[in-house]
């Protein structure tokens, strides 16, 4: 599928640095996506896979191999050959600029140090993420929470095609894919480690909790947890807090990044299981909160949520410069104002805060609090760069 709104931003980003990274997890569309942008701009394209052994020898330079290119190069799973990074530093130096450098990678830039360390100001990190709301009609909702946002599983001709693609996903990823990024885990650990913290989807993190649970001391759980989170498999959803005269939760909240995925580790087959799942709230939870940063355009390190040791809550604040704009998550049809959501909307200074809700209309339900339909986010959300 045509992902034209990521081709356009990846277009821009590659006129204003010579290295552009697109880092997101396997199968997410990374490689799909690099060549829709080799194909809108035209000229020379030069693709190293390095997977491939042949490509992985012809880089056994790097300098001979890349300096007489010109045009677009993509370097494919980048994450395989960090060393290349000075190499590109020097490339990406030469003036006039011959080349513009596009890496993809299946880690985040913590596990990708080198690019921050030997790039700094001429590589963009780009994160692509699984087929979010805006790119899926409001028809095929359900099924994009259902089937989660990988292509191949959401784009399956059928609900079971859909979950045998996942299941070897994951089964992939804990035999090969970990053990590649240095995790320590055997896979069958691993399996059995990540389908544990499905059942904490949507619940505050607690190390030594986590550790008793898999007889693992607090430090090596999070150190497992930090591992899948750099590999765009959990999500981390940061607590915000500032001197409010309020003792506040000071632990993120633990989040599968893809719906899909969580169904299958939780042992879901299909929407009918949802439906009758215990799971079922929390998994409707993380789906809205994804759905409304794709609304919103907002990124990770704008996204938190908020609690109180005495109770007041907020699901979603998303802060921009001095912009903050709350959200709360009710599986309901008719939702109602709390006195959780009037706290929120003093304490924190909030524009608005949206009660994004499983019905099909949005309507106010009090001052600078909304009631909005999850299938007219885009319509009724507006994003924050305008």
């Amino acid at each position: 599928m045509l992902r034209a709104a990521h081709v356009s931003a990846l277009e821009a980003r590659l006129r204003e640095f010579p290295v552009v990274a697109i880092l997101g997890a396997r199968q997410v569309g990374k490689t799909t996506l690099a060549q829709q942008v080799a194909a809108k701009r035209g000229g020379p394209v030069t693709v190293f896979d390095l997977e491939r052994p042949e490509d992985l020898a012809r880089l056994g330079d790097p300098m001979l191999a890349l300096e007489g290119l010109r045009g677009l190069v993509v370097l494919d799973e980048i994450q395989r050959r960090p060393e290349l990074f000075p190499a590109l530093r020097v490339l990406a130096d030469r003036r006039p600029r011959r080349a513009r450098f596009l890496v993809l990678g299946s880690a985040a830039p913590e596990l990708l140090r080198q690019s921050s360390e030997s790039l700094a100001g001429r590589i963009f990190h780009y994160e692509l993420g699984p087929i979010g709301i805006d790119e899926a009609p409001p028809t095929r909702l359900e099924r994009l929470w259902v089937r989660g946002g990988f292509p191949r599983s959401y784009l399956a001709r059928s609900e079971a095609e859909s979950v045998r693609w996942r299941e070897e996903f994951v089964r992939t990823f804990v035999e090969r894919d970990l053990p590649l990024m240095g995790s320590p885990m055997p896979p069958a650990t691993a399996h059995r480690f990540w389908s544990m913290l499905s059942h904490y989807h949507g619940q505050l993190l607690n190390s030594s909790e986590l550790g008793r649970a898999f007889g693992i001391s607090d430090m090596t759980a999070r150190r497992w947890l930090d591992l899948l989170s750099r590999t765009f498999m959990v999500r981390l959803l940061a607590p915000w807090h500032e001197n409010l005269g309020k003792r506040l939760v000071k632990s993120p909240k633990i989040y599968l990044w893809d719906s899909g995925l969580l169904h299958t580790l939780l042992g879901i087959a299909g929407a009918d299981d949802l439906q009758r799942h215990p799971k079922i709230g929390a998994s409707w939870e993380g789906f809205a909160i994804r759905c409304v940063e794709h609304a919103l355009g907002a990124r990770r390190a704008e996204s938190f949520f908020w609690a109180t040791q005495a109770g007041a809550e907020l699901d979603l604040l998303v802060v921009r410069g001095s912009r903050r704009v709350g959200f709360e998550i009710k599986r309901t049809t008719a939702p109602e104002v709390t006195k959780s959501m009037r706290i929120a909307l003093d304490d924190l200074r909030l524009e608005r805060l949206d009660v994004i809700h499983a019905g099909r209309h949005s309507y106010q339900l009090a001052p600078k609090i909304r009631a909005v339909a999850l299938t007219r986010l885009l319509t009724d959300v507006p994003r924050l760069d305008r």
